[in-house]
């Protein structure tokens, strides 16, 4: 035993020998640091007898004192023991840590990113004018303004968002009604915890519809339950079946589908809200980006005791903000500002007012400008590119948001080859089956707004819905020989997206029946 704790300390003695050329206020903690390491990666075993202070300062060239204060402080933490007339050992204390291999991050504009939902390009954030606001916000907030924050958020952003709201997407919007928080994801969540506070033991969710809000969900003690759609929303009768008495919709544009709730399933949803004493949750997550006409408004702004109201800036500004707001019914808010206080103190503050700054001085407005003018021209390049490419493609859904539903003809099927010949080309691409939870169905969205070659049907109804082409606008989980596709846009320019499309045509989908040029 002896002789591989020998072997253990000679092991390591190069871990300490940078201790000797360091300047010499840095000594004592590269030697602590070193010393540190050698103990936690297992260089020196335990059970390993340490050389005396005086031993180790002669061989490193250093002071007896420093080896005599890194011993010290190296056993009060629990790497080192010792007792008078003994010796210092290695303690068995401190267990190797396992070195993982770290994956280099694929950029986000590598040729292989291709057309997944849900990313804005991010090369719009308005970098010049958050600097500006980050400058003129930190010149002006008071000291105390840096202490902890109200957990609804800071009273100057509430009124911004309040008044922002209520001028663009018809919410009413009492700012003593809103809570800001990390995005919708964190909205859910406190949802959802308040509501299992109230009792309530599931939320309906729409199918087909965004995995992660089942997962937020279920993380609170909710069950999810899927719900089915119609070409209108959710299905009424199949929401009063389920037995919840709250469920989470996107009634503006609904995802992934891309249908936008009629007026009259709008009515039909409240009035079942209000039969069950219940509450709808409305994930508004690109209701400002709309390209045919102005935006459908908040189904909120209909019945604000019973609908909650989220939303973020992660399409307008960027997701790695992280922020957001909830606009709660007045019977909600203090459960809700509760739940918030305990997850997290509140958002930061620096960041609150910035947003704040950023949405009084209209920099905001003209970033929303800025994407939906850069959003429509690339949705209109990927349905240019699909008609060139894939003639006969359906791109169903409102003329919205950051992605498309896209329904290939049978002969470009079956969707499985045609997905593996996609991803072999470096294009990555998401079925709309992914989005389905039930299994045995797979969803099949409302009928085209306008197909892949830019055509309107002439028999939409004059609110802007589109008649069902089925009965129930699903078609039964088989291989019908068609490849549907849910294709988000936003995070690639015109030139990329013609330049995918292509790839899928023909460098990477050998057998596919030739493109026409």
């Amino acid at each position: 035993m002896a002789d591989s704790r020998t072997t253990s300390w000679t092991a390591a003695w190069e871990l300490l020998l940078p201790t000797a050329a360091a300047p010499p206020r840095r000594r004592g903690r590269v030697l602590q640091s070193a010393l540190r390491e050698a103990v936690r990666s297992g260089r020196i075993a335990a059970g390993t007898r340490l050389p005396s202070s005086r031993e180790l300062a002669a061989d490193l060239g250093v002071s007896r004192g420093l080896v005599t204060d890194a011993y010290e402080q190296l056993t009060a933490e629990g790497y080192l023991s010792s007792s008078r007339g003994s010796g210092t050992w290695v303690s068995g204390a401190a267990q190797a840590a396992t070195v993982r291999e770290h994956r280099q991050p694929v950029a986000d504009d590598a040729p292989g990113t291709g057309f997944l939902p849900g990313s804005p390009d991010l090369a719009l954030f308005p970098r010049a004018a958050w600097s500006a606001a980050h400058r003129r916000v930190l010149a002006r907030l008071p000291h105390s303004g840096l202490g902890y924050p109200d957990p609804r958020g800071l009273p100057e952003l509430r009124a911004a968002v309040a008044g922002l709201l209520t001028r663009r997407r018809g919410v009413v919007a009492d700012p003593e009604c809103v809570v800001i928080c990390s995005g919708v994801a964190q909205a859910m969540t406190l949802l959802g915890f308040t509501l299992a506070g109230l009792g309530h033991r599931a939320v309906a969710v729409e199918d087909p519809g965004s995995p992660e809000h089942t997962a937020l969900l279920s993380a609170t003690g909710l069950t999810a339950l899927p719900v089915p759609l119609d070409t209108e929303g959710v299905s009424p009768a199949a929401l009063a079946a389920s037995g919840a008495r709250a469920a989470q919709l996107t009634p503006c544009h609904q995802f992934p589908s891309g249908i936008a709730y009629s007026a009259r399933r709008r009515l039909e949803l409240l009035e079942w809200a209000r039969a069950v004493d219940g509450l709808l949750v409305e994930d508004d997550y690109d209701g400002d980006f709309r390209y045919d006409r102005a935006p459908v408004g908040a189904l909120q702004g209909l019945d604000p005791a019973r609908v909650a109201y989220a939303g973020s800036v992660s399409k307008s500004l960027a997701p790695g903000l992280r922020l957001g707001w909830l606009v709660i019914p007045e019977q909600l808010v203090d459960l809700v500002v509760e739940r918030k206080r305990t997850m997290d103190l509140g958002n930061p503050t620096l960041d609150q007012a910035l947003l704040a700054d950023f949405i009084e001085r209209g920099d905001y407005d003209r970033q929303l400008r800025r994407c939906q003018r850069a959003y429509r021209e690339r949705r209109d390049a990927l349905v240019a590119a699909l008609a060139e490419h894939f003639p006969g493609t359906e791109v169903t859904g409102i003329a919205a948001g950051l992605h498309v539903i896209a329904r290939l003809p049978r002969r470009y099927g079956p969707q499985a080859p045609f997905l593996e010949r996609a991803a072999r080309a470096g294009v990555a691409l998401r079925p709309l089956a992914d989005f389905t939870h039930r299994p045995g169905r797979t969803p099949d969205p409302a009928p085209a707004d306008r197909t892949a070659s830019g055509a309107t049907p002439a028999d939409r109804t004059a609110s802007g819905a589109t008649p069902a082409a089925r009965d129930d606008g699903l078609a039964p989980a088989r291989d019908d020989g068609h490849v549907r596709l849910v294709m988000g846009y936003a995070h690639l320019s015109p030139a990329r997206i013609a330049q995918a499309v292509a790839l899928i045509a023909d460098g990477g989908a050998p057998g596919l029946p030739a493109t026409p040029r």
